[in-house]
C-alpha cells in the first residue's frame, strides 16, 4: 500500500510543478480552457496560484486538514480543461490522442488521495464539516 506521506510528496511535486510552469510556460494551459470561458490567461494564472496554494497547504501539517479538500476541488476544477484537450486532440498522432483520453480517469486518484490526506491530517481547519478531531 501507498503510504499518505508518498502520497502527499507526490501531490506537492506534482501541483508545485504544474503551479509554476502556469506562470512560467502559460501558453499551454491557455489552450486547453474551454471555448466558452472568457479571459484564459486570468483563469490559467488563477489556478497556477491555486496548484501553488495547495502544494504550500500539504506540505505544511496545519494546512492538511484544509488543503487536501481544496487540492481535491482543484483537481476537479480542472477537469473540464483536460475534456477540453481530449476532445481538441483529434489531428494529432494517434499515441498522443490515446495518451490524452487516458489521462482523463486519472483525476480520480488525484481527488481520493487529496481527501485522503485532509481526512488523516490531525490538526488545523477543514472545509469538511463533522470531520475534525473533536
Amino acid at each position: 500500500m501507498i503510504t499518505t506521506r508518498r502520497i502527499r510528496l507526490f501531490l506537492i511535486a506534482l501541483l508545485t510543478t504544474s503551479g509554476v510552469l502556469h506562470f512560467v510556460r502559460p501558453a499551454p494551459f491557455v489552450s486547453i480552457v474551454p471555448r466558452p470561458l472568457p479571459h484564459k490567461a486570468g483563469l490559467v494564472a488563477i489556478s497556477g496560484a491555486a496548484e501553488i496554494g495547495c502544494a504550500a497547504m500539504l506540505a505544511h501539517p496545519l494546512g492538511r486538514r484544509l488543503g487536501g479538500p481544496a487540492a481535491a476541488l482543484l483537481f476537479a476544477a480542472v477537469f473540464p480543461a483536460n475534456v477540453s484537450l481530449a476532445m481538441r486532440t483529434r489531428t494529432r498522432p494517434r499515441w498522443k490522442w490515446l495518451a490524452v483520453w487516458a489521462r482523463l480517469p486519472l483525476q480520480i486518484p488525484l481527488v481520493l488521495w487529496s481527501l485522503r490526506i485532509g481526512r488523516e491530517a490531525t490538526t488545523g481547519p477543514t472545509l469538511v464539516a463533522g470531520s475534525g478531531t473533536e
